[in-house]
């Protein structure tokens, strides 16, 4: 079977998350039905469950082959060698409270690889989007089409720099840790809370660059190559693959400085998963 053309799974991925996120709208007006999964704080809604499932079903029924790996559940490996990587609501906490900053992210894994993606803020009507070798792209609500570039910042005490906290208290206890040694060494920091639009804002220079421990495939997949395909390296530490261990985000100047800061605070390694 011949490998499927990145640039057609990326036109489904935008049609689909357009449809997602009209859906995650108009379901916040509704009962949102909230229930909790790691901790008191980590919430999911309905709407986190009925989207990822019209995510699901349009996806296999244009395509019923692929697999589809969810937040939610949806966890199936299909036999096109075609796996969509899906967070239906990244950043559940801000929908949950009427705040802005949370997306429909779906991406498309080759055969292991990342080649396509989509962030779809559904607030804004912004669009962030990335084939793999192809360039990242915003979309904004008028249709207006702008090339990734990331930021031209190339110091380290310049950089605003966004990051993350998990839900388990002894994650974001050695998080907090660590923001306090970063803290007095670069411009600030930014905390939004849905790690799919920290990597595209770091694409977009809007931030200078992200890091965050603890991240999911489904987090990372999208933005991660919104991110790289903008200019961005997107490691984690000692060259290894960003991941659940660490994800760092940044353009090539700040990268190393970033990199190095925290490698030697020696706290990014300590925050093991919780059982």
């Amino acid at each position: 079977m011949a490998a499927p053309d990145p640039a057609d799974l990326l036109t489904l991925a935008l049609a689909v998350a357009d449809e997602a996120g009209a859906l995650a709208v108009a379901a916040r007006e509704r009962d949102l039905d909230v229930d909790t999964k790691s901790s008191a704080t980590d919430v999911v809604t309905a709407a986190d469950r009925a989207v990822e499932e019209l995510i699901t079903t349009r996806l296999l029924d244009a395509r019923p082959a692929d697999g589809v790996l969810g937040e939610e559940g949806a966890d199936s490996s299909g036999t096109s060698g075609v796996r969509w990587v899906v967070d239906p609501i990244d950043g559940t906490v801000n929908y949950l409270y009427r705040l802005p900053g949370w997306a429909v992210s779906i991406a498309a894994e080759v055969d292991g690889r990342i080649v396509a993606g989509v962030v779809h803020q559904a607030t804004t009507g912004t669009t962030y989007s990335a084939v793999l070798g192809g360039g990242a792209l915003r979309r904004a609500a008028d249709g207006t089409l702008t090339e990734l570039t990331g930021s031209a910042v190339d110091e380290l005490p310049q950089a605003l720099v966004a990051t993350g906290f998990g839900y388990v208290v002894e994650r974001r206890t050695v998080q907090a840790q660590l923001v306090a040694q970063i803290l007095p060494r670069i411009r600030d920091i930014r905390r939004f809370g849905a790690a799919s639009l920290d990597l595209c804002w770091s694409a977009t220079g809007q931030v200078d660059a992200f890091y965050e421990r603890g991240l999911n495939p489904w987090d990372l997949a999208a933005g991660g190559l919104i991110a790289a395909e903008a200019g961005l390296r997107v490691e984690g530490l000692a060259g290894a693959p960003a991941g659940y261990d660490l994800t760092i985000a940044a353009p090539p100047a700040l990268f190393g400085p970033l990199h190095d800061l925290l490698a030697g605070t020696g706290l990014a390694l300590l925050d093991a998963p919780p059982a």
